[in-house]
């Protein structure tokens, strides 16, 4: 079988991280969350610091950039080129499975690539950021809406389709079942999927 990609999108606090870990183990081969920002950085030039800081940002606003110099891009856009470069560059080098970073817009229309999207009841993920992450908030409710809506704006932003769309994934998981489950469950989908190839 030749290389193939298994992108995550992923609610905030749905466990799609864990999930994508554990897929990636469940199949055998390489994953891509936080590593990717390593390879950005000599990828782009910019530390890794920098890299880490602007990770997942739409641009600022134009007095910001007209504040910060004369470079001809938004630091932010920068980072995504090099970043779409190294996401390419992953899926002709390697079988993977990649956690966010609009990697399946990056990656449209390429054979063996395989969309998916982790979902759970806004319940589930108050329970997990509050219980799992440690992450404190006044109004767990009203801070996952804003973590979702920073996502929706950085890819609606770069990508030239909505976020979340039901048709731009192969398989959508609801992560309630568990992140041991929901791995196997895309896994043998990966597998189906490939093997009718």
């Amino acid at each position: 079988m030749s290389n193939y990609v298994v992108t995550v999108s992923r609610e905030y606090g749905s466990g799609g991280r864990l999930i994508g870990k554990k897929l990636a183990e469940e199949l055998g081969i390489a994953f891509y969350d936080g590593e990717l920002l390593s390879l950005v950085a000599k990828e782009s030039g910019y530390t890794e610091d920098f890299v880490r800081r602007n990770d997942q940002k739409k641009t600022q606003s134009l007095l910001y950039h007209l504040y910060i110099g004369s470079q001809l891009l938004p630091a932010s856009d920068m980072i995504f080129i090099a970043q779409s470069r190294v996401i390419k560059d992953l899926y002709n080098k390697e079988s993977c499975v990649i956690v966010g970073r609009c990697a399946d817009y990056v990656l449209r229309g390429q054979p063996n690539v395989i969309n998916t999207f982790i979902t759970a009841p806004i319940e589930s993920r108050i329970a997990r950021v509050r219980d799992e992450y440690g992450e404190s908030a006044d109004n767990y409710r009203t801070y996952l809406i804003k973590k979702d809506k920073n996502r929706i704006a950085y890819y609606n932003y770069f990508a030239d389709d909505a976020w979340g769309k039901v048709q731009t994934y192969d398989i959508s998981v609801n992560s309630d079942i568990g992140v041991d489950l929901s791995a196997k469950l895309i896994a043998e989908y990966v597998r189906e999927k490939l093997a009718a190839k």
